[in-house]
């Protein structure tokens, strides 16, 4: 919770003291009344009083509770705004910590974990914050300033008190001791229940396709009815709270007042006697001041666990060192890339295989590299080593002679055009999902431009507003192939100097994979370019085609070359193509 705290800024600390400052001046007029009261009461049992001698009192009680009042405002504003700014740095720090993630971190938290510690836990700690501003420092000034009061005026009144703040101190410790363990279930509950709900909408259409709704309903069910027992016995532990606080000030006030009643009934003289009732009326007050501190202190030490549960686990995303370190090389004038994988191996962490074993090969500037090979044989995890999801575990990756670890990783990906297997559209426009991020390359291609390329630019003009049309979250009003064609088409327009298709043709007949192709080649001007398929006649006219087996390379060369000495290559192309259609081409 501290390195938390540590994220104030100085002038943040400063309204902390001044906040402080308004704290102690609301205690002070707090603790004013009851005195104020005592005068009123000694004025009101004086024979020959009159109504006009309780005006000043009665004024001075209304001027210190209105002071209060405002005091009480000021602070409440103060501990709102710095808990909101604490919360809002909380949440921009984790999303910056997460986007610095590799793959490998964000396979260790999960998607669902770090949303709801995005949300949910910054909105505990913020909580705990604004209240804390309020109570934590305001309880203990009010208790030690209100028992200072009466310290030493009746001993009789001081056991009351001094039993039912014991009483209350074993009823909550009692609460707290069943109820602490079950706050950080119940935030790791939370994240299993955004999972399945994550999983539900994102795959709907799965969903209803295979008649799932039942099951998907009892998978939630469950991990609802997990989060729901296990917050009502928190709920239930807590809801003891009041009444027994209730109990305990209720048994205070009478004891006092019994008490009271039997001291007065043994004063023999009338002033002992008016001395009594009014000690009784401001004791009674200062007790109940002393009891309310303790019962904020409380409720904010029940409070407390939770938030600090959720603070850990913000500091546990913040702390987190990313395995992929930025260079020091900076981003040089665009140039055509070469690509060089020099002795590669990788192994995923924790796994007892390699995924890919002594890949060695030269992409030139300007060629078409292909990658093809069976399901598992590592085509996609080689490309992310290129763009650097994933670091290499023994050799290395150059480009243009420079190892991709000396560059900066911002300055690398300008470097890139990259479009994923499964293409990510984001809810916005054609243009923005077209014109996406903050490409420094030189020259690049405008919207319209690279939507021809992309042979996407006639779906998009039918479209009711063209390149300014809406796209939903994840392209929900899109084809699958429209997608696609976006994605490629965001690649292009970037202009980089390496091109990276992860088997982004797949969704694409086989005519307009082909005029794709034929007009990304006279646009590249030289860029080289990775692909990854399935179809051999996706990479048929490649400059060089790699095959790979079980991460290693068994084959490289033209398609003419391959269909004469590799096996493998062989087999995949008379799986897709008969023979005429590998000898017409």
């Amino acid at each position: 919770m501290f390195k938390v705290l540590r994220k104030f800024k100085p002038a943040e600390y400063l309204i902390a003291l001044i906040s402080t400052a308004f704290i102690v001046a609301q205690v002070w007029l707090d603790l004013k009344l009851p005195d104020y009261m005592s005068e009123i009461t000694m004025v009101m049992q004086t024979p020959g009083s009159k109504l006009s001698d309780l005006k000043e009192p009665g004024m001075y009680m209304v001027l210190c509770a209105l002071a209060s009042l405002v005091a009480a405002i000021i602070v409440g504003y103060f501990a709102s705004k710095l808990a909101t700014n604490l919360a809002h740095r909380l949440r921009q720090e984790v999303f910056e910590k997460v986007n610095a993630f590799s793959m490998e971190e964000m396979q260790h938290f999960s998607i669902a974990s770090l949303i709801t510690r995005t949300t949910n836990d910054t909105s505990q700690v913020q909580m705990i914050i604004a209240m804390g501003m309020q109570v934590m420092i305001k309880a203990p000034i009010m208790a030690v300033w209100a028992i200072s009061k009466i310290a030493g005026k009746n001993s009789e009144w001081s056991i009351a008190t001094a039993v039912a703040v014991v009483v209350l101190l074993m009823l909550v410790g009692s609460i707290v001791v069943f109820a602490l363990p079950k706050f950080k279930i119940i935030q790791t509950l939370t994240d299993n229940l955004n999972r399945v709900m994550r999983e539900g909408l994102t795959g709907v259409r799965v969903v209803r396709a295979y008649n799932a709704e039942k099951y998907q309903e009892d998978k939630f069910e469950v991990a609802n009815e997990d989060v729901t027992k296990t917050n009502l016995f928190v709920g239930r532990m807590m809801a003891l709270m009041m009444p027994g606080m209730s109990l305990i000030m209720s048994g205070l006030s009478l004891s006092i007042y019994w008490i009271g009643a039997y001291l007065i009934d043994a004063a023999k003289a009338m002033p002992e006697r008016m001395q009594l009732f009014s000690d009784m009326i401001v004791y009674s007050s200062y007790a109940m001041q002393v009891v309310m501190s303790f019962m904020m202190l409380v409720m904010i030490f029940i409070m407390l666990p939770r938030a600090m549960v959720s603070a850990n686990r913000i500091n546990e995303v913040l702390d987190t060192e990313t395995k992929i370190i930025d260079g020091t090389l900076t981003q040089q004038p665009w140039e055509m890339g070469e690509v060089e994988f020099r002795n590669v191996d990788f192994q995923y962490p924790d796994a007892e295989e390699k995924v890919l074993e002594n890949i060695s090969f030269t992409a030139s500037p300007g060629e078409t590299v292909a990658f093809i090979g069976s399901t598992g044989s590592g085509k996609s995890t080689l490309i992310n080593l290129l763009a650097r999801f994933y670091d290499v575990t023994a050799g290395g990756i150059l480009i243009n002679g420079k190892n991709i670890k000396e560059y900066k990783l911002e300055d690398l990906y300008n470097k890139i055009g990259y479009v994923s297997q499964k293409a990510t559209i984001f809810s916005g426009t054609i243009e923005s999902n077209v014109a996406f991020g903050d490409s420094k390359s030189t020259e690049p291609h405008s919207v319209e431009e690279a939507l021809r390329t992309a042979k996407g630019l006639e779906f998009v003009e039918n479209m009711e507003g063209g390149i300014e049309a809406k796209v939903e979250q994840g392209g929900s009003n899109l084809s699958g192939g429209q997608k696609q064609r976006l994605a490629i088409a965001r690649a292009i327009h970037k202009n980089p100097e390496i091109f990276i298709f992860d088997d982004s043709f797949s969704a694409l007949d086989y005519k307009t994979d082909k005029e794709l192709r034929a007009e990304l080649d006279s646009q590249r001007r030289g860029a080289t370019t990775f692909i990854v398929a399935q179809r051999i006649g996706t990479i048929r006219n490649a400059n060089k085609i790699i095959v790979l087996d079980e991460g290693k390379i068994v084959g490289m060369g033209t398609h003419d070359e391959l269909m004469e000495n590799c096996s493998v290559y062989q087999e995949i192309a008379y799986s897709q193509l008969s023979k005429e259609e590998l000898t017409n081409g």
